[in-house]
């Protein structure tokens, strides 16, 4: 068995990667590896606390590898973690890092190359599966999950908090890829096969951080509303 760490970003894409892992016996699973950012130790770009990555993690009964970057890290000082990862993976025999990536080949190619770098391999558990396919297959098996980050420019903010579910597929926007995989929206998985319990949780205040973009119309600001899980 190819022994494999996955990282996790608490949402519903690594949730359904893991569950695709643990179903396929090629691969021995060692553990979670999750960005966090150092100043307000949460996951990086969906916001979710520390404390909430730790009660997944033990309901889903694995270990969590931790990798702290500078909040807005560069490229520079990010590749320097991940490639300080890599080495300390290697020295525990891991020959493979999992992503959740479905479809943005230069993503894909970007994650690669990194990993090669490092002397291990990537491997990506949902490929190129259809959008439709993958949220149907989500539901199906049970999984339950909430939108915990929007992007204002393409989601109004009556999307934030919203459950996955049919009507949630069925109600999004024509030009929003279906799991959100051009970063219209970010999840927190919260419930599903892979775990022993469902993790407690309550929703609390809204953060709203602006991005500024530049277009022939003028500069328009819009940006990221998140929704903090207490």
């Amino acid at each position: 068995m190819k022994k494999v760490v996955l990282f996790w970003s608490a949402g519903k894409d690594s949730a359904m990667a893991l569950h695709t892992i643990l179903n396929d016996q090629s691969f021995e699973l060692v553990a979670l590896v999750t960005t966090l950012n150092e100043e307000y130790k949460r996951i990086s770009m969906h916001g979710i606390p520390e404390r909430i990555l730790d009660l997944q993690c033990e309901a889903l009964g694995l270990p969590i590898i931790k990798m702290w970057v500078p909040n807005l890290p560069d490229n520079n000082s990010y590749e320097y973690c991940f490639l300080e990862l890599c080495q300390n993976l290697k020295e525990k025999g891991v020959e493979f890092l999992a992503f959740g990536d479905i479809h943005l080949e230069d993503l894909r190619k970007y994650r690669e190359d990194l990993v090669n770098q490092g002397g291990l391999k990537a491997c990506f558990p949902l490929w190129n599966v259809p959008t439709l396919k993958l949220m149907n297959n989500f539901i199906a098996n049970e999984f339950k999950a909430i939108t915990c980050c929007i992007n204002t420019k393409i989601l109004s903010a009556d999307w934030l908090g919203r459950q996955l579910d049919a009507n949630f597929i069925a109600e999004l926007p024509n030009e929003v890829d279906l799991c959100g995989e051009n970063g219209e929206y970010h999840t927190f998985c919260f419930a599903g096969p892979i775990f022993m319990n469902s993790i407690p949780y309550k929703t609390g205040e809204r953060v709203f951080k602006p991005l500024k973009i530049n277009s022939k119309e003028g500069e328009s600001e819009s940006g990221f509303l998140f929704l903090d899980i207490i």
